[in-house]
């Protein structure tokens, strides 16, 4: 259950991030910084695909 969570967070995490470099509130450089931060922290199983 906990990988499937893991999972569900990232995209979560994902979505709001997209959604706030869409609002301008951090770049494309940013956002890319923090998207390697979301797959350290929530480890999902898909990981490699998402890179």
């Amino acid at each position: 259950m906990k990988k499937e969570s893991n999972e569900v967070k990232y995209k979560l995490a994902e979505y709001i991030l997209k959604k706030m470099q869409e609002s301008g509130l951090i770049s494309e450089e940013e956002r890319e910084k923090i998207a390697v931060l979301n797959i350290e922290t929530f480890s999902p199983e898909l990981a490699k695909v998402y890179l």
